[in-house]
């Protein structure tokens, strides 16, 4: 737990919860796992919550409750944007809702600050969330958080406001399992991270395009044109440009069908993502991340005016002949070829689709621009609270 962090999108971070499970390739390299391994091993927060294998540590599925941090945000009096369980999942399996019902209630209580809650496990979240008299047993679980606890007076209702709700998605795989159930969620904002990013995605579905229209003063924006929507007939979910449309002769009105089941569709709008986080993985046997991945994530987010921030390349840039790493078989120098699949090789690139040579430096030295650019895109923040406050 910090106030501070080196993380780019938050302020602070908060782990009333340590502990986790492997549930996908973006597991594989966690930060915080390997850090309960090797230098936290011993410490009371992390001991036992790993095992040795020949990879490294690797979480064992405990968890842990911290009961000493628990109301760390209520000494912070100045708003922040914390990051919530940055060493562990708040939605891992094992993790009892009691857990939950009191971090909830700490968030309740500290209505200054914003709260990135971020899980691999969205159906969890969800039905937490939509548990019948959730509202009742967060509120009551102020009875049980540490002293002194200042009363709520008028108890928010969920969702809190000051609560943004995401997930992690890696790859095309990851995005269609979890990103169907985000949108299923209670949230005053939903947001998604994709880091680390190890595949191509294709975000059309997730990201609404609006269109480029011009303001009578002049200024150019991107005005609304599709939305996130769900059939009531099979479920799927996902922008209104893919749902197929046709006009009704002579009425001027339109049919819409969806394109998951094809049956007519009221093509009801639904929450759409709220902010994208992208960016590539650091640390030891961090994978490369082809630049096409990010370049069309940023895309995506521009031409859905979807707030966008690239945390980092991470340890791979793109070789080039400037910073001598490229030549034209990668057999005499360092680099290797990444296809836009997601596949490796050296020292030919035969058969790749868009192949990329990339080569490992440090993360400070690939830095965090796309094509020259930062991106340090956020949603709008409560009147209460700017990001120049929190720094």
């Amino acid at each position: 737990m910090s106030d501070g962090t080196k993380i780019e999108w938050t302020d602070a971070t908060w782990n009333p919860i340590t502990g986790c499970a492997i549930v996908s390739p973006g597991c594989t390299n966690c930060y915080a796992m390997k850090l309960a391994g090797t230098r936290l091993q011993h410490h009371p927060s992390r001991a036992g919550l790993t095992k040795d294998s020949k990879a490294g540590p690797v979480w064992t599925g405990e968890v842990r409750f911290n009961e000493q941090w628990l109301a760390q945000p209520l000494i912070w009096s100045r708003p922040r944007m914390i990051f919530v369980c940055a060493h562990g999942d708040l939605f891992a399996e094992g993790v009892p809702d009691e857990w939950i019902d009191k971090v909830f209630a700490i968030m309740a209580l500290a209505p200054q600050h914003i709260f990135q809650v971020l899980t691999k496990r969205p159906e969890r979240m969800r039905d937490y969330l939509k548990t019948p008299m959730r509202q009742y047993k967060i509120s009551a679980a102020q009875l049980d958080l540490p002293e002194p606890v200042p009363s709520p007076g008028i108890w928010p209702h969920l969702p809190l406001q000051n609560v943004w709700l995401g997930v992690s998605v890696e790859d095309q795989k990851r995005a269609d399992e979890r990103l169907p159930t985000l949108h299923e969620i209670p949230a005053a904002l939903l947001w998604v991270s994709n880091e680390p990013s190890l595949g191509a995605i294709d975000w059309k579905r997730w990201l609404p395009s609006g269109r480029r229209a011009r303001s009578p003063q002049g200024h150019e924006f991107i005005a609304p044109e599709y939305f996130m929507t769900k059939c009531e007939h099979c479920g799927w979910i996902g922008s209104s440009e893919l749902q197929r449309v046709s006009a009704i002769a002579d009425t001027g009105d339109y049919d819409v069908t969806c394109c998951n089941c094809h049956q007519f569709t009221e093509c009801e709008e639904i929450q759409r993502i709220g902010w994208m986080v992208g960016g590539g993985e650091s640390g030891g046997g961090c994978r490369p991340m082809h630049p096409h991945w990010a370049y069309d994530l940023r895309d995506q987010c521009a031409i859905s005016d979807t707030p966008f921030l690239f945390k980092q390349w991470g340890n791979w840039i793109v070789a080039s002949a400037e910073n001598g790493h490229h030549d034209s078989s990668m057999a005499t120098n360092d680099a290797i070829w990444l296809d836009v699949d997601g596949r490796q090789a050296k020292p030919s690139c035969d058969g790749m689709r868009e192949p990329i040579g990339m080569f490992r430096v440090t993360k400070s030295r690939a830095g965090r621009k796309l094509a020259g650019v930062e991106h340090n895109g956020y949603p709008p923040l409560p009147a209460h609270f700017t990001k120049e406050d929190a720094e």
